[in-house]
């Protein structure tokens, strides 16, 4: 992390004021430190230059650990299937094998390779008008921050595809957050390799609890995130607080018939950013001004299954063939009203 963020950044249990010590710096990002609130001495550490932030009363599960994790002992414990994955010709394999033989290439450094297998994969696992409403979403989105002063905070950032292009096609210093440490160290690995990494910070916290001051955010995004976080709660609430300008999420929208989706959606406790409506009224209620821009209409089906990792998907949501309306949702900061004195 950059050491700009040290002016932005307060205890997310307490906000208290943090103490830092910093014990290794290269120029003017943090490798290595640790910050202990001045109220509550509660301690969190930069390590790898990877700031953490993380709450240990949060529930959270880390996917990306898991699926990593669980992917490799498989294939420790198959080496056939080990050897089909990585030693048949890419185009052969199904589309949700190239993706698994892309996080692979990634875990051995083969960085090069692994975006080869990554985009062949898409392809295959998305229809093309799914493709294309994404491509139009990240375009607006970057397009629309040309202007936007300061560092941008981008929330959720999984495995960072919005944060690269940010990093390709932006001069601002950029934040990637998540709750996963693992898939953080992956970014910066990948962004290292591609000459990204430059002006990127990287921050693991909770968004439900984030560690920035009041209004210390100037500009937020995220790409499909909202809808990731599972028992969201009162993050809309906490967005309002951190944020003092504009947040720009890349979203698609679920029609609210259609009941095997639905009940997928339940399932997983991802309702509340699933849907238009809802998404609206905790906007709304948590003080933002919002509209939706960008809107676009794309259908989208369920991605296909491994072919060699009997039950291993992808995606889990479409469970069904459906039409998903994506856009790029803009929520800025309604001005506070004042009242004027009386006579």
């Amino acid at each position: 992390m950059h050491g700009y963020l040290i002016e932005m950044l307060e205890c997310p249990a307490c906000h208290g004021e943090l103490h830092w010590t910093i014990t290794e710096q290269r120029g003017e990002r943090i490798e290595t430190a640790e910050a202990r609130c001045m109220t509550c001495a509660s301690t969190y550490p930069v390590r790898e230059g990877i700031g953490v932030f993380l709450m240990p009363d949060l529930p959270r599960r880390d996917l990306w650990d898991e699926v990593e994790s669980g992917l490799a002992r498989y294939l420790r414990t198959h080496p056939a299937v080990e050897r089909r994955l990585m030693g048949m010709p890419l185009e052969s394999l199904a589309p949700a094998d190239q993706f698994f033989r892309a996080m692979v290439l990634e875990e051995r450094g083969r960085y090069a390779e692994a975006k080869i297998a990554a985009e062949r994969a898409r392809s295959g696992l998305y229809t093309s008008e799914y493709l294309a409403c994404y491509r139009s979403q990240i375009d607006y989105l970057v397009e629309h921050l040309a202007a936007a002063d300061g560092p941008i905070v981008d929330l959720a950032s999984g495995r960072g595809e919005l944060v690269e292009e940010m990093a390709q096609r932006l001069p601002q210093p950029l934040v990637a957050t998540d709750f996963s440490p693992r898939v953080l160290r992956r970014d910066r690995r990948w962004l290292e390799f591609f000459g990204l990494y430059d002006r990127v910070s990287l921050l693991a916290f909770d968004a439900r609890r984030m560690p920035f001051k009041d209004g210390a955010v100037g500009t937020t995004t995220t790409n499909l995130g909202l809808v990731n976080i599972e028992r969201p709660g009162d993050l809309v609430q906490e967005l309002r607080r951190v944020l003092s300008g504009t947040l720009l999420a890349i979203c698609h929208f679920f029609p609210e018939e259609g009941e095997d989706n639905a009940a997928a959606i339940r399932e997983l406790g991802l309702v509340p950013f699933s849907y238009r409506r809802p998404t609206l009224e905790h906007f709304a209620a948590a003080g933002f001004e919002v509209e939706l821009e960008n809107v676009q209409m794309g259908k989208a089906r369920p991605t296909p299954l491994s072919e060699l990792i009997e039950g291993a998907e992808i995606d889990a949501l479409p469970v069904a063939e459906t039409e998903l309306e994506w856009c790029v949702l803009v929520a800025r900061c309604s001005p506070v009203s004042s009242s004027s004195p009386g006579p």
